[in-house]
């Protein structure tokens, strides 16, 4: 005689799916305290999440813009991924700011929708953040892109708007300590001093 459960369990019991994609992979990969991982440009890049200032330069802007957040009624928090429409990359900002009702793709923030987008330029992120993210910003329809670099040689501030064809028209960028507008839907003058550690 034949256990009717135990043929039903074997039955049912399907080998996990291997993923086939670097998409899959990181939406297959458990939390990884203590790294930042994204899909850039269809690679997984797995990094370290930042040195103490890189952290305290997030939570500077964080508080520099809560005011408006609260008049606004939008949301701002560092770390939830964005996903850029098109590609389906997974972006993980230093900071980023989105209105009520945003959409999403499962858990992460559809990029169109996304009101700004800030990064904290590290040395083991230079090109990304300066170039990859810049790139993918703009082609997910992030209408600002807001670049704090402490490490380049002049440290800066710079922000990036007016997207056309996939890309940013318009940029501004002041020495760090200046003050930096920041843009429509935005507008808001942001004083840069309070990334000077």
């Amino acid at each position: 005689m034949v256990d009717e459960k135990h043929q039903t369990e074997s039955t049912c019991a399907r080998p996990p799916r291997t993923p086939h994609t670097v998409r899959e992979l990181f939406d297959a990969l458990p939390p990884l305290p203590g790294h930042r991982v994204e899909v850039i440009e269809g690679k997984l890049i797995v990094s370290p999440s930042g040195i103490p200032e890189h952290f305290m330069a997030g939570e500077e802007l964080a508080g520099a813009l809560r005011p408006l957040r609260k008049e606004r009624g939008w949301h701002g928090a560092p770390g939830p991924h964005i996903c850029i429409d098109g590609p389906r990359d997974s972006i993980q900002p230093d900071y980023v700011m989105w209105p009520p009702g945003c959409k999403r793709w499962g858990d992460e923030l559809l990029s169109p929708g996304v009101l700004m987008a800030a990064e904290v330029v590290s040395p083991s992120s230079v090109r990304i953040d300066r170039v990859d993210k810049l790139r993918l910003y703009a082609l997910g329809g992030v209408p600002v892109y807001l670049l704090i670099d402490p490490v380049s040689e002049s440290p800066s501030a710079t922000v990036y708007s007016d997207i056309k064809d996939g890309e940013y028209r318009a940029i501004t960028s002041v020495p760090m300590g200046k003050p930096l507008h920041l843009p429509d839907p935005i507008d808001f003058e942001l004083d840069t001093s309070i990334f000077m550690v």
